[in-house]
């Protein structure tokens, strides 16, 4: 699998959710206190993430 979307518990025991690609972190979310709540954010970066723009800040 080359890209996959993870859900952990962290230490302090709030779930979250980390995007891989070739086994590198792409990035990671903020903690949640539910794994329903770290599915909801996995499904809003999938409906919402392929139309957003890029901000070059640069």
């Amino acid at each position: 699998m080359a890209h996959h979307f993870e859900i952990y518990k962290d230490k302090a025991g709030e779930y979250r959710v980390r995007f891989k690609y070739n086994s590198e972190v792409m990035f990671a979310t903020e903690g949640y206190s539910s794994k329903a709540s770290a599915q909801n954010a996995i499904d809003s970066i999938k409906s919402n993430g392929p139309g957003a723009e890029v901000v070059d800040n640069s």
